[in-house]
């Protein structure tokens, strides 16, 4: 008999995108799912694609935000509360699968004063704001890291790793061939660092032996997008790459942030990455997951304040330059890629239905 679930979680793409792919294991089981977002998110445009049901509320962030927008935020949280409510009694939704962030704590809080199970997936050594707090509620907690265990009840704890989308483990792997192409994303909103510092590389570049695919993010499109047309630079820049599985195809070396979702992808795919940490995240977790990679000796990492047009050419020529250096970084990559945690969250999901 299908049950129904509902999926919480949403903002950015290292929230929607495991969500989606829980999302389409339990969907390929016969049971019902519905997304809740908000309309400004990533989930606005990647769910509707996905072919998944959508449900709105309101709600902003409270974490590195201002005084106005916390106010704001703590203004609207009982009304979205009150929203995500008559979703989860519209839905009959039997548990909730959350992935955290702003958008999850008001249907978490919802699901929390209607008993039902709430399952919360968290990619990070050190929990985010919503899981943080709302740990001691969960019914089970699926962790990548053993160390973000501690955060929640004994015993409700499993690491499974993060869900990736099926596609990225079916990326072929890749010998180098005469034209080296390089991956450069920093994630769906974009990175200034990884951009600015992608510009002053092209000028740098052996223009017969490297392409460039370089993902922007929205902020920084229309500024770059003409300059790197002039540049003679052979590649494509574009906002947001949908097709992301195939553009790792496509890639030799990827050169990104390092969020869980950025690294378990490069995993699943076994590419070599060059990570750079984004300073600001919380508790540091995004350096953790770069230096895991770099000893591992899957990636190399670089310090956002040492990433330069010219570092970015030296990595990765000097990568290039090293006979065997690819090949073995992208077997060190494959070791971490975890290929069942999407099937493994759609268990937990079926286990504690089950259990009501």
């Amino acid at each position: 008999m299908p049950d129904n679930f509902v999926m919480a979680g949403g903002g950015s793409g290292g929230h929607v995108f495991p969500a989606l792919a829980v999302a389409r294991e339990l969907k390929a089981r016969g049971h019902h799912v519905l997304f809740v977002g908000v309309r400004r998110g990533l989930e606005a445009k990647l769910v509707p694609a996905a072919n998944f049901p959508i449900e709105w509320i309101e709600i902003g962030g409270l974490k590195r935000v201002g005084f106005r927008q916390t106010v704001a935020t703590l203004a609207e949280l009982p009304f979205s509360v009150w929203q995500a409510a008559r979703i989860l009694d519209r839905s009959a939704a039997q548990a909730v699968f959350s992935m955290g962030g702003f958008v999850a704590g008001p249907v978490l809080l919802a699901a929390l004063g209607k008993r039902i199970p709430i399952v919360a997936m968290e990619p990070n050594a050190i929990p985010g704001f919503t899981h943080r707090h709302l740990a001691r509620f969960v019914t089970r907690a699926l962790v990548s890291f053993p160390e973000a265990e501690r955060w929640f009840p004994m015993g409700r704890t499993e690491v499974t790793g993060l869900p990736i989308r099926r596609e990225f483990f079916a990326v072929p792997s890749k010998p180098l061939g005469e034209v080296l192409t390089v991956l450069i994303t920093g994630g769906s909103q974009g990175s200034r660092t990884l951009n600015r510092a992608a510009e002053e590389s092209w000028p740098l570049w052996e223009r017969s032996r490297v392409r460039l695919i370089h993902q922007t993010g929205s902020l920084m499109y229309e500024e770059l997008a003409p300059r790197f047309r002039q540049s003679g630079v052979a590649g494509e820049i574009t906002e947001f790459i949908v097709d992301m599985p195939g553009a790792f195809a496509d890639a030799d070396i990827v050169v990104s942030r390092a969020g869980m979702g950025a690294v378990s992808e490069a995993a699943a795919a076994g590419k070599p990455s060059i990570l750079v940490p984004f300073p600001a995240s919380s508790d540091q977790h995004q350096l953790r997951n770069a230096e895991a990679f770099e000893k591992a000796g899957a990636a190399r990492l670089v310090l956002d304040r040492d990433l330069t047009g010219a570092r970015l050419v030296d990595e990765v020529m000097r990568l290039a330059n090293d006979p065997g250096a690819l090949e073995k970084m992208s077997a060190a990559a494959r070791a971490f890629a975890k290929p069942q945690a999407a099937q493994r969250a759609a268990d937990v999901l079926e286990k504690v239905t089950a259990a009501i």
